[in-house]
């Protein structure tokens, strides 16, 4: 993947928003996701799943912080993001980078994941699910 992963710097004082029910079950659903791409054995198994951790992961922001409003088309969470959680606007650059390696992926266009760029969006979605946790329940875990 080209696209560097951003630093952990900037939302390491993100702001706590309200604890909302769906926000933590969504970033429970990540977590397990994590745990389920650390155990795939392909590399595109393993990047899919991560990315769609991470992805959860910022819904779970979008739970937690967005206010409701009125909707004219479906936007990407990574679109969104920004706007609701400024300190978390590389990571989503980052992810809706590797996007459409994911839904090839997922299309069964295996030979876009190495063994490496699986290995280093496990990691990174990692890392985000830790900035999220702050995000959403003001804690490292």
């Amino acid at each position: 993947m080209s696209a560097a992963a951003p630093t952990t710097r900037a939302a390491a004082s993100a702001p706590t928003r309200r604890r909302d029910g769906s926000a933590i079950a969504l970033l429970e659903q990540a977590r397990r996701g994590l745990v389920d791409a650390e155990c795939a054995v392909q590399p595109a198994d393993r990047y899919v799943t991560a990315h769609l951790a991470a992805l959860r992961a910022a819904a779970a922001v979008l739970a937690a912080r967005a206010r409701p409003g009125g909707r004219s088309r479906p936007t990407s969470a990574w679109t969104l993001l920004p706007g609701v959680a400024p300190e978390l606007a590389e990571w989503a650059a980052f992810f809706a980078a590797g996007s459409a390696t994911r839904v090839a992926a997922q299309a069964g266009v295996t030979r876009l994941v190495t063994e490496r760029d699986a290995d280093d969006l496990v990691r990174q979605a990692g890392q985000f699910l830790v900035l999220v946790d702050r995000a959403v329940c003001g804690s490292g875990r």
